[in-house]
């Protein structure tokens, strides 16, 4: 599914990453790491918002490709919108762009509970209230790989009952593979990891 060769990326001349190769098939996978290890560059990467050196190839399209833009979507750990949008405004257009089916939207505002308020300008929303509006953003679309940052984080314990369930649906209905990265513990209960990869030492590998 997901190749990368010879990838690096560097912030002010600054090595951040260097991976001189890695595959991962088909599933749902979990990265673990420390605050600044790299986890959301490399996520960023996969999404086609920052460059890097190297090739990523998934499905044999590079993120920058157009018709990869469609087969990978990414939720931020900590998303930030303008405050003087409504999230209806964002959803509705990422809704368009990402080719969404008729009721797709409506049904997830409905099962994150952002319907409850999304015709609020930003500026009013909570932490909580954002992070559920990019949850909602990520399974928007048919994309194949769904990269959710800490998705865990900022929601309370219903949300996060919802966001296992969720997954779990799409991951078994349409197939779709999964990125997740957590500080807490995931719950086998609830879902099934593939594989963890430890992201560490600048390099990302398989334990």
């Amino acid at each position: 599914m997901l190749t990368v060769n010879r990838f690096q990326k560097e912030y002010n001349n600054h090595v951040i990453l260097d991976i001189p190769n890695l595959e991962i098939s088909k599933g749902i996978h979990w990265f673990v790491g420390k605050n600044g290890s790299g986890k959301s560059t490399f996520f960023k990467s996969l999404a086609g918002i920052i460059p890097f050196e190297g090739e990523i190839l998934f499905e044999s399209l590079a993120p920058t490709q157009v018709a990869c833009k469609f087969l990978i979507n990414y939720s931020e750990a900590e998303p930030k919108y303008p405050d003087f949008v409504t999230a209806k405004d964002i959803l509705k257009f990422i809704a368009y762009t990402k080719k969404a089916t008729d009721g797709q939207l409506d049904n997830l505002v409905t099962h994150f509970g952002v319907a409850d308020y999304w015709e609020n300008n930003i500026g009013t929303y909570s932490s909580g209230m954002l992070k559920k509006v990019s949850l909602v953003s990520g399974f928007l679309g048919n994309p194949k790989l769904i990269i959710l940052d800490e998705p865990f984080i900022l929601v309370d314990a219903a949300s996060i009952d919802k966001l296992y369930e969720i997954i779990s649906k799409t991951q078994r209905e349409q197939g779709t593979s999964f990125f997740l990265s957590s500080h807490q513990d995931l719950l086998p209960e609830k879902l099934k990891i593939d594989s963890v990869f430890a992201v560490d030492n600048k390099t990302i590998v398989r334990i």
